[in-house]
């Protein structure tokens, strides 16, 4: 049985066989855009090593013979778990011990207490097991014309039609998705190598062309030349999935039918998205998912799961990683002093639904107390944060709602008309 597969054009299998990842790539391959030279190994390989805990017989021939290059190893499970599985970059495959080491090390990372976690709480079957995508490197970090960021088509908090995301000049990608780098708007990017922006926003409309949907990107330039290395749909929820679902059915791109079988009975909670008013405001930075959480401030992942057993906590960080993921599922609400709309932190909670401000730079998180700018605040203070606006206020200030767009309320005279979507 062969157990590897190159990536490319005429590639036809399925995303259970080959993962998430590896079939966004092959879609890239398909739209014309570019896409470093890659490999993966199926699913089925991760579940016989799983099972046999070693590599399964045939598949140290296949990767011995894969040209002698920088690559990176990746997970890429057919159902997306951000950032729980292990990532190694700037591998150099000078010897077999090197790969083979890395291919076991991110199937063994399938069962580790955050990815098991991570499935728990979305309903992924256990079973599965992960695809692995070995990609030539390309380096963000090359010279002063190289970078690497991340790119949603659209606003992915308020659905609204202008691209956002976020990069990091002389780069990896890595330090841009982990949250640990304080990153630029993605905006910066048209300015500081206009034609790499062009060439952005002409991949992303064309991605979103082939979805009838908003998409998300992640990619590297390299002394000027873009590349992508990754691609998914771009899983809007709440406002920003109301928005963009009437916008797309103004324009035509899906009917009104679709855009209805599109949303969820939660959607329509966000109608009228609460905030926070009359607050005394402590903090301010980037809200990346809509909502009002309040909450006695937590410090730590474990500090979180032991304090939610008393009431709803905030939890608050430098920045979140995977190890976090028990943390970030007790607390109701989440604020981290550095990330963007795509750092781990904004990812989770979109995924979860809960209210998040990122990137408060004056936010320095301590052993037993969390400082915002001149204010100290202990583990334990009732703070309040608005996930729209992107303040972290102090105690339960009071909460209004919004007026509707009026874009909006048309999705409920849409779903009066065809009431069986």
């Amino acid at each position: 049985m062969a157990w590897l597969r190159r990536l490319h054009a005429g590639l036809d299998e399925p995303r259970e066989l080959i993962g998430g990842k590896a079939h966004g790539l092959v879609l890239l391959h398909r739209l014309g855009l570019p896409v470093p030279a890659a490999h993966v190994i199926t699913t089925e390989a991760c579940r016989a090593f799983l099972r046999d805990h070693r590599l399964p017989d045939g598949l140290r021939e296949e990767l011995r013979a894969l040209p002698a290059s920088v690559v990176s190893v990746r997970s890429g499970a057919a159902i997306s778990m951000p950032g729980m599985m292990d990532t190694i970059l700037n591998l150099r495959v000078t010897s077999p011990e090197a790969l083979e080491a890395a291919v076991e090390s991110i199937f063994s990372s399938w069962n580790t207490p955050r990815a098991r976690t991570y499935r728990t709480l979305h309903d992924i079957p256990h079973d599965l097991g992960t695809a692995v995508v070995v990609q030539d490197m390309v380096f963000g970090d090359r010279d002063s014309r190289s970078g690497s960021g991340v790119a949603f088509s659209r606003n992915p908090t308020t659905g609204e039609n202008t691209p956002s995301g976020e990069v990091l000049f002389g780069h990896q990608g890595d330090d841009v998705v982990s949250g640990r780098s304080l990153t630029r708007p993605l905006s910066d990017l048209s300015s500081r190598e206009p034609e790499v922006w062009q060439d952005l926003l002409a991949a992303l409309t064309r991605i979103e062309q082939h979805y009838r949907d908003a998409c998300y990107v992640e990619f590297t330039y390299e002394t000027g030349t873009l590349w992508l290395l990754q691609v998914r749909p771009g899983r809007f929820t709440g406002t920003a999935v109301l928005r963009l679902s009437a916008d797309l059915a103004d324009a035509g791109t899906i009917t009104r039918t679709e855009a209805l079988q599109r949303l969820s009975p939660h959607d329509f909670e966000h109608l009228h998205t609460p905030r926070i008013a009359d607050a005394e405001v402590v903090a301010r930075g980037l809200g990346v998912c809509p909502g009002v959480a309040t909450g006695r401030i937590a410090l730590t992942a474990d500090d979180a799961v032991r304090m939610a057993a008393d009431g709803p906590v905030v939890l608050v960080r430098p920045e979140t990683s995977p190890e976090d993921i028990r943390g970030l599922a007790a607390a109701t609400g989440i604020v981290t002093a550095r990330g963007g709309p795509a750092s781990h932190a904004a990812v989770v909670a979109r995924s979860m639904g809960k209210p998040a401000v990122v990137g408060v730079a004056d936010l320095v998180v301590g052993a037993d107390a969390a400082t915002f700018g001149a204010r100290k605040l202990r583990a334990g203070t009732l703070v309040t944060l608005d996930g729209t606006g992107g303040e972290v206020a102090l105690g339960s200030p009071r909460v209004v709602t919004g007026a509707a767009d009026p874009r909006l309320r048309r999705l409920l005279d849409w779903a009066a008309e065809f009431p069986q979507a």
